[in-house]
């Protein structure tokens, strides 16, 4: 009886390549309704529970440093995390980079002094106490620190023999309210905001009643000239110039809620706009930014919940950088200025990122 023939059926492939590329292949032939849609995690402003002490290192990439955009993606170090390199203040503020002295000061307004973090080996130690219940600092070009006064209600100038000089404290003879933020443009001058929160109580200075309309100056370096910019907001913070000097970007945190941008036209300033209002990534909050700096792209770093927001030039937010604290103000400084800190309430943060200041502090 004759043996019946089979014909041998193909040997199947079953390692992962071909499976994997029938499953795409069948998920194409799908009609499009029947495809799902692209599913993206909400994002949420809350920062990722850790241990700040950073006795539990923190898995790379850094959880809380979002890119909001895909754009803000080229400025995020994959390997490094954010640091708690302070903690124990009960308002930080007005952070500033000494880069002769390779070093952080920054302001803890309500114990009235002033700290300094060195970047050697991260020894902290207070630096000026009394400090005058200051709030912003900078340096100027020649390495002099400049810092705002609540107490005193007046800009000053720390000379290298240590004394004192006052740059500003009245305006058409009447008293500043509190100094806040400050900045330096090449030409010499220094730029500062006036809004009222250190007198508004006996916390961060001496509560006190208002002399002037809260307003923005500017002041010559060199005849000691002041003028007043403008004086439309209510709550005049923050303070950064462009990269190119050519804009001066001002926080307005009282019923503005919004950051402002200017067009400098010699020494003053004129097409003020909104730059952007802000609210909290994921919630739809309102919030608002403190204290901020520019990067060499002209990107907008600010201190605004829930930690830091990057805005580009054109005024769309790119990034975020989550902390556990309201963050005040930032500042770029270390030997390459590629590293963000950040004043928040009761700490001191700093993170790498691929970016630097476009400016001194």
């Amino acid at each position: 009886m004759p043996q019946p023939t089979y014909t041998q059926a193909p040997k199947l492939r079953c390692d992962r390549r071909s499976f994997l590329a029938a499953a795409l292949g069948a998920a194409a032939a799908l009609p499009v309704a029947a495809q799902p849609p692209a599913q993206r995690a909400p994002i949420s402003p809350n920062p990722t529970p850790r241990d700040w002490s950073g006795q539990q290192p923190v898995q790379y990439p850094d959880p809380d440093i979002v890119a909001l955009d895909p754009r803000f993606r080229r400025y995020m170090v994959s390997n490094t995390v954010i640091k708690r390199l302070h903690t124990g203040t009960l308002w930080s503020e007005g952070p500033a980079w000494n880069g002769v002295g390779r070093y952080l000061v920054w302001s803890d307004i309500p114990n009235n002094v002033q700290m300094r973090w060195l970047e050697e080996d991260g020894h902290i130690t207070v630096f000026h106490n009394p400090s005058g219940y200051s709030n912003g600092n900078t340096f100027d070009f020649e390495g002099r620190q400049l810092s705002c006064e609540h107490g005193g209600r007046r800009v000053v100038r720390y000379e290298p023999n240590g004394t004192l000089t006052v740059i500003a404290e009245k305006f058409e003879g009447k008293r500043l309210n509190s100094p806040n933020d400050i900045v330096v443009h090449p030409d010499g001058s220094i730029w500062f905001t006036d809004p009222t929160y250190g007198i508004n109580g006996n916390y961060e200075g001496f509560k006190a009643d208002k002399e002037l309309k809260e307003a923005v100056y500017r002041v010559d370096s060199k005849t000691g000239q002041m003028d007043k910019l403008t004086d439309e907001m209510n709550g005049p913070n923050g303070i950064c110039f462009s990269p190119d000097y050519k804009k001066v970007y001002i926080c307005d945190t009282g019923t503005g809620r919004e950051i402002r941008v200017y067009d400098l036209d010699g020494k003053t300033i004129r097409n003020g706009k909104r730059f952007i209002q802000l609210d909290v990534p994921g919630t739809g909050a309102p919030t608002f930014a403190d204290g901020i700096r520019c990067d060499v792209d002209g990107n907008v770093w600010g201190g605004a919940r829930p930690g830091v927001q990057v805005i580009n030039p054109g005024g769309e937010r790119i990034g975020m950088i989550r902390l556990p604290e309201t963050c005040a103000n930032v500042c770029f400084g270390g030997t390459k200025r590629n590293r963000l800190f950040m004043a928040a309430s009761q700490s001191l943060y700093v993170v790498y990122v691929l970016t630097s200041g476009a400016h001194i502090t």
